[in-house]
């Protein structure tokens, strides 16, 4: 076996994939993925340092701390604090994430697995912490920063969501903008009236 191929971390990635949905995550070992691979363990660790990190390393993984940081630090000072999160998230290529069906795999080995579900909510919850220090920065108290961001990561997700299940030719600023207005419904629902009984 060469001592280097080229795109020996996408065949990692599909192989562990296919395997985390055909015998599951906890069954499935780095011998068993190298062996789909068609590569050698020396391998696998120069690219991940444990199979945990197939899905985490890259991609929608980093998009919160990464891109949605960078959007808030670079936009334009009239914007509040939502419209630099919401515009930070429309600008981000999503495409680059890679097929659809592969985000689809990913997300459905991560949902189903309590360990890697809870280490996904602690990345967003690190992306909400982020980008509400990157809001103060910018000059919002702590309150709306941390509100925003907060709202922010939900709308992101939402729209993540909606993204791994539409058609491929379905663009992110329609799904943005469909989040967006499910969001305005449920705030003006609530304007006017006390939420606490």
């Amino acid at each position: 076996m060469p001592r280097w191929e080229p795109g020996s971390r996408e065949r990692l990635q599909t192989a562990a994939l296919e395997l985390f949905a055909e015998q599951g995550f906890e069954k499935t070992t780095v011998l068993d993925i190298t062996a789909r691979a068609g590569v050698t363990r020396r391998t696998f660790f120069r690219h991940f340092p444990d199979k945990r990190e197939v899905l985490f390393s890259g991609g929608v993984t980093d998009l919160p701390e990464t891109t949605l940081v960078a959007g808030v630090a670079e936009a334009d000072d009239g914007l509040m604090p939502m419209q630099m999160i919401v515009s930070a998230i429309a600008g981000y290529d999503w495409d680059a994430l890679g097929p659809r069906p592969r985000q689809r795999q990913r997300h459905a080995v991560i949902l189903a697995n309590p360990e890697l579900l809870e280490r996904e909510l602690i990345k967003h919850e690190a992306a909400a912490v982020a980008l509400t220090e990157a809001l103060r920065q910018r000059g919002f108290d702590n309150c709306e920063a941390r509100l925003a961001a907060d709202i922010g990561i939900a709308v992101f997700r939402s729209a993540y969501d909606r993204w791994l299940n539409a058609g491929d030719g379905t663009g992110m600023s329609q799904i943005i903008e469909d989040v967006l207005a499910v969001l305005r419904t449920t705030v003006a629902a609530t304007a006017g009236s006390p939420l606490v009984p």
